[in-house]
């Protein structure tokens, strides 16, 4: 601490966003700087591994450069080294670590590895100015859709996880088959608003007595109904499918999500990942949560796709309680929750 506060350069490169931030004291994002690939992937339908890692290696220098000038401050201001050890794509989280680790060791810093999950749950931490534990998290994304109990900043356990497909790549997966093109989750929520959610049915959540999720049938179902309608003559509109998928998606995280409120008897349900910035879903979360007298939060959409700011956040709790990583520290592509 050189200026009276905690300051922590955050950098996350887990898929395909090249991302820099400093943060202060866990909570007050100075710069928060994102290169998207999105432009890139977009002809390829989704993201390819080695494209992302070799834009890793060309943008995270000046986008690390880009967030310390955007702070105002330089490397030595800095505490300490965030980055994100795993899960995520091999490759793409090599060039972060790669860049993280020398940096520590040039500046004689700790450096700090950081679970790519809790990353995403400590995004409302810069958004709220007080999260109370315990809560229950539920993270959706594009390779994930988990649900955590946590009852403090060093204890955060997984209670459920998809089986098969994430909620993210199923909207991905859905898009691309209906040709909406990459990245799906937008693209179908744009569709969506124009569409009628009745109008193509599609089978519903199956209560099961864990928390675990399911969407690869969903997906299966979605091809087959519109298959099927195309043999029978049928016309259907892609904006109706869009809708009907999206609701079916949302309908089947709210009901896993609250569920755990319930069994944990928490007062209080976090949202993160990308896909918590889908409208429907957030509109549907907040009802839900009115009604049954549960605290819901969220982070800003900007907050709630891959960014380094929320990196840094996690860190500096790690950093409080001196969770330092070693120079020999590895990237984790399968890195479990602990």
């Amino acid at each position: 601490m050189k200026n009276g506060r905690v300051l922590i350069l955050g950098i996350e490169t887990s898929c395909d966003e090249t991302a820099a931030a400093v943060v202060a004291d866990g909570r007050e994002i100075l710069s928060n700087v994102v290169s998207s690939q999105v432009e890139i992937h977009r002809r390829f339908g989704g993201v390819v591994p080695e494209v992302a890692s070799r834009k890793h290696l060309e943008m995270l220098n000046p986008v690390i450069d880009l967030a310390l000038k955007g702070a105002g401050v330089s490397l030595g201001d800095l505490d300490a080294v965030a980055v994100t050890q795993g899960p995520g794509l091999l490759g793409s989280l090599l060039v972060g670590l790669m860049v993280a680790k020398s940096l520590a060791f040039v500046l004689r810093l700790p450096l700090i590895a950081v679970h790519h999950i809790r990353a995403h749950v400590y995004a409302n931490f810069l958004a709220h100015p007080r999260v109370n534990f315990p809560f229950v998290a539920l993270v959706v994304s594009g390779g994930h859709t988990d649900l955590i109990y946590a009852t403090s900043h060093s204890d955060f356990r997984l209670i459920g996880r998809t089986k098969d497909d994430a909620a993210g790549e199923a909207f991905d997966k859905v898009a691309r088959f209906l040709g909406l093109g990459y990245p799906g989750g937008p693209a179908i929520e744009r569709k969506a608003r124009q569409g009628d959610p009745t109008a193509f049915p599609l089978p519903r959540l199956h209560t099961s007595g864990d928390f675990d999720t399911s969407f690869s049938g969903l997906k299966t179902a979605v091809i087959y109904r519109w298959r099927q309608a195309q043999e029978r003559g049928e016309k259907v509109r892609v904006e109706d499918v869009a809708a009907s998928f999206q609701a079916t998606v949302v309908e089947i995280l709210e009901e896993k999500a609250f569920a755990a409120v319930r069994a944990f008897k928490v007062p209080t349900l976090l949202l993160a990942g990308g896909v918590a910035a889908n409208g429907h879903l957030r509109e549907r979360f907040a009802t839900r949560a009115q009604a049954e007298g549960v605290k819901l939060l969220l982070p800003p959409p900007v907050l709630c796709t891959d960014n380094a700011a929320m990196v840094a956040a996690a860190a500096y709790y790690q950093f409080l309680r001196g969770d330092f990583a070693p120079l020999t520290v590895s990237a984790d592509a399968g890195l479990p929750l602990s």
